[in-house]
């Protein structure tokens, strides 16, 4: 089968004062899934504002974004359509005004589990590695994340 298309998607990465990145189960599908907070780029939408746009509307917090951290840089087809190669863009952002958000300390400790779902966990930067992440490309950034700035003070 040939891909067809091309996915876009953006994601936030969010580093708090005490050195924990940000992170969201969800429930996509039937499927449990652990990933930074994103999705998918709109026809018209570059690629900051659509990252902005998915934090506010995943986390209800305006983001600015930092700077660019990695984009897919290898062949990925789609974890849902196989016909779809995914090109995913990580930006490294920090909130606009004091970040408020309910977060769980269990993984996929969803308060329904009907449908979609999606909570969100701190993950602290001394620990975080591929292993707390679902979809591929997600893995890699978690590792690239614990080796930039597990050592800094």
């Amino acid at each position: 089968m040939s891909i067809q298309k091309f996915n876009v998607r953006v994601y936030g990465i969010l580093i708090n004062p005490v050195r924990q990145v940000l992170v969201t189960d969800e429930l996509i599908k039937g499927h449990e899934i652990t990933k930074f907070p994103g999705g998918g780029l709109e026809f018209g939408e570059g690629m900051i504002d659509a990252v902005k746009r998915e934090f506010k509307e995943e986390t209800s917090n305006e983001v600015e974004v930092l700077e660019h951290f990695y984009t897919t840089d290898y062949f990925q087809v789609s974890a849902y359509d196989p016909t779809q190669q995914i090109i995913s863009v990580y930006y490294m952002v920090t909130p606009v005004a004091e970040f408020k958000i309910n977060v769980k300390q269990e993984a996929f400790d969803f308060d329904k589990r009907k449908g979609y779902a999606q909570t969100f966990r701190w993950i602290d930067l001394k620990i975080i590695s591929d292993k707390d992440f679902t979809l591929p490309i997600d893995k890699i950034v978690g590792k690239m994340i614990r080796e930039k700035y597990d050592n800094k003070d």
